[in-house]
């Protein structure tokens, strides 16, 4: 390899890895802290089941197990309590359930009154398919295409292509 090329291999690898630092930051982090983990392995993998399927009331677009709130963090402990008293994994979801309401679940149940959030996106794609299909329509429907040109045009057009495109005024 020449040496213009080993620097050019240079720089394609330093951008390389510079995209996967990026995209390295851009994977969800754990925020669990040291103090948190349980001794026990089974509960601990049991309370980040647990965790990555409740919501963080702050951030409302992480789990608990992902997010840094303070109330994330009470969550998470609150989670490995109950787990440690001998709690079952429904049950402690149930007492959080009670206590935030549904929206503390990051995955719903399919319920009556969760029926229109689970159905939203295929409304809404189902509205999108329509709308295009009805400007389809339209479009297919116009009749005649382009206006023909005068012949006052045409012969202005003409005479434009005949003297190569320059403008004649």
């Amino acid at each position: 390899m020449t040496g213009a090329g080993k620097e050019r291999f240079g720089r394609v690898l330093r951008v390389a890895l510079l995209g996967l630092a990026i995209a390295g930051g851009a994977l969800p982090g754990r925020a669990v802290e040291p103090d948190e983990i349980l001794s026990d392995a089974k509960l601990e993998a049991r309370a980040r089941a647990l965790s990555a399927g409740l919501r963080c009331l702050v951030c409302q677009n992480q789990s608990i197990d992902e997010s840094d709130a303070p109330l994330a963090r009470d969550l998470r402990l609150l989670v490995r309590e109950r787990l440690t008293s001998g709690d079952t994994d429904e049950e402690v979801r149930a007492f959080v359930v009670a206590r935030y309401g549904e929206f503390v679940l990051l995955k719903p149940p399919l319920t009556a009154r969760t029926i229109l959030l689970w159905l939203a996106p295929l409304l809404l794609l189902l509205a999108a398919v329509a709308g295009v299909a009805r400007a389809a329509l339209r479009m297919e429907g116009r009749k005649g295409g382009p206006a023909a040109l005068t012949a006052e045009e045409d012969a202005k057009l003409s005479k434009h292509l005949a003297a190569g495109g320059r403008d004649q005024s």
